[in-house]
């Protein structure tokens, strides 16, 4: 069974040992910080933002993170992953921005792009990457909202 929470500043070191564990396992992406600085980057927005959190048998299994009508994080820890969990994570953010809201993807995340697009987002523009951090071309998504 799934449950969400909201989580707290001391969650920040088990996210971003999830974000880790994408970054080690896609041979295209390099962060462009260290991997020291994620808990603190995590532990910021966690303050700023809130982040919700996806829990299977007392483990985090997975988080999101919501800013200014835009989805900022959402990833789901390997061995949950196509147990529901990052569409439990979208659907709680689809009811709190009933009306819609974006997210940005890399054009080489495949599995990422099928997810979104399975789940109702439309893909409304293509960069270069010069206008990200990573420098990796990369597709904005919307969701329209409920109709």
């Amino acid at each position: 069974m799934i449950v969400t929470k909201r989580a707290t500043p001391d969650d920040a070191t088990e996210c971003a040992g999830i974000l880790q564990e994408w970054i080690n396992e896609t041979s295209w992406f390099t962060s462009p910080h260290p991997a020291s600085a994620a808990a603190p980057i995590l532990r910021r927005n966690i303050k700023e933002h809130g982040f919700t959190l996806a829990i299977i048998d007392s483990q985090i299994a997975g988080f999101s993170c919501m800013s200014d009508g835009v989805l900022d994080f959402l990833y789901v820890r390997r061995q949950f992953r196509n147990r529901s969990v990052g569409k439990m994570l979208l659907n709680r953010c689809k009811f709190a921005c009933p009306a819609g809201f974006a997210l940005w993807t890399f054009q080489q995340n495949n599995g990422a792009r099928r997810f979104y697009e399975r789940e109702g987002f439309v893909e409304v523009e293509r960069t270069d990457g010069a206008g990200n951090e990573e420098g990796l071309p990369d597709i904005r998504y919307i969701w329209e909202g409920r109709k």
